[in-house]
């Protein structure tokens, strides 16, 4: 088992974007924290033990779901899932557990459920392949049966190599598939390379779809230089699914990027914005999607020119063409952003700040119908900067709330916290 440690906790909180508008604007960051509206948070009793990565799905029928890692012992980690019903986690059922797990504060295991199908779910996780610290395989299994029993698990990448596979999004797409994107290591590794990325070819964004009975229908390479280890995503749209990921350019420039599969053929990439960022390292730092029928959010973090920037744009056609960026900090950020539409206008965005030797996770709602009129955020906790302190993820359960997850540590270890948000 390779674990690599968190230090602290990420919480969120919400304000409504419907509450009046100001007269006045006044530019980033002078105006950030002022008139944000109340909102009342309720902690949920989470059934997590010592553990950390937490991840939460929304059914298509809206119930939610959180899954998380455990740490059983000193060699043993083990996935678990609970779902929301009335205000309380249910029982938690384990989806499996391994003693050879490789478990990353950024690249972290996922539960999803198929289109259409309430009672099957997939999952994945990540597992050592070979002797390099970053030889590891992708993981999937799949429930029949609303997770009380689970299928043996199948690798969903086909290449046989020992290198790195992992930043999974997995995606429903109807009753029987589900679409998998990841970041693959195959191109990286020579006969003798058992490094991260240094072989004598490039990280690659592959994509497939599998079926309901764990068989792979389609895998191909999407995009064959892409950045080592940022975070991916991906959301259905009108006529197929859109995926954003940190591209890599021969001069080093890690952009994001998208790549459309409409119609059943997968479109050239594109990047979304030139911010040019220029860095000869991966930031781990991966873009966030939603989706509201075909209108398209995507923010991400860059720090082209040395200047730190969350941004957020919008799409009107499913992700053909996005507009200009809109800045959402308060100068400072940190990245590990993340997104989720609360109606048909109105747009929650998380992100981490740095505030001398802390960080705060702030919260600011968007509208879309006005989109560069951002005053205020929420400042949702105060935490370590820790890169380790780990990516905060919300999802929307309706227009007045908002459902939240988060890793919190102390003396006593690293546990999982939950939390709805009821705003006005």
């Amino acid at each position: 088992m390779i674990r690599l440690p968190i230090f602290f906790a990420t919480a969120l909180l919400f304000f409504s974007c419907q509450q009046e508008k100001t007269s006045g604007k006044s530019p980033l960051p002078a105006s950030f924290g002022e008139g944000a509206v109340p909102a009342s948070i309720h902690l949920l009793a989470t059934p997590c033990r010592k553990g950390g990565e937490p991840n939460l799905y929304i059914s298509a029928d809206g119930r939610p779901f959180l899954s998380w890692v455990e740490y059983l012992n000193d060699t043993t980690d083990g996935l678990y899932f609970s779902s929301l019903e009335h205000g309380q986690w249910k029982e938690p059922i384990e989806i499996a557990r391994g003693s050879n797990w490789f478990v990353n504060w950024a690249d972290f295991p996922s539960l999803s459920g198929f289109g259409g199908g309430k009672e099957k779910l997939a999952a994945h996780w990540l597992a050592m392949a070979g002797e390099g610290t970053y030889d590891y395989d992708v993981q999937v299994a799949i429930s029949p049966d609303g997770g009380r029993n689970w299928g043996r698990p199948f690798v969903p990448h086909q290449d046989g190599v020992k290198a790195e596979h992992g930043f999974v999004t997995l995606l429903p797409l109807d009753s029987n598939r589900m679409f998998a994107a990841w970041l693959d290591g195959r191109n990286t590794k020579t006969p003798n390379e058992g490094g991260h990325g240094h072989g004598q070819g490039a990280m690659s964004l592959r994509a497939g779809f599998f079926s309901d009975k764990g068989q792979m229908l389609e895998e191909q390479e999407v995009d064959g230089r892409v950045c080592d280890c940022c975070q991916t995503d991906a959301v259905q749209v009108p006529g197929g699914l859109i995926v954003a990921y940190r591209d890599r350019s021969e001069e080093e420039a890690r952009d994001i990027a998208v790549a459309r599969w409409i119609n059943g053929q997968w479109q050239p990439p594109a990047k979304v914005h030139e911010d040019d960022w220029k860095i000869s390292g991966c930031p781990v730092n991966g873009p966030a999607l939603a989706a509201h029928g075909g209108q398209v959010a995507l923010a991400w973090y860059t720090a082209a020119r040395d200047t730190p920037r969350v941004l957020l744009v919008f799409s009107q056609d499913g992700g053909a063409y996005f507009n200009a960026p809109f800045r959402l900090d308060g100068g400072k950020p940190l990245g590990r952003v993340d997104v989720s539409w609360m109606d048909e206008n109105c747009l929650a965005v998380s992100w981490m700040e740095e505030t001398g030797e802390e960080a705060e996770t702030r919260l600011v709602i968007v509208d879309k119908r006005a989109p560069d009129d951002i005053r205020d955020f929420f400042v949702l906790v105060r935490n370590s900067k820790a890169r380790a302190s780990g990516f905060p993820i919300i999802e929307a359960l309706g227009e007045n709330q908002l459902l939240a997850a988060w890793t919190q540590a102390d003396s006593t270890g690293t546990r999982v916290k939950t939390a709805i948000v009821n705003y006005q």
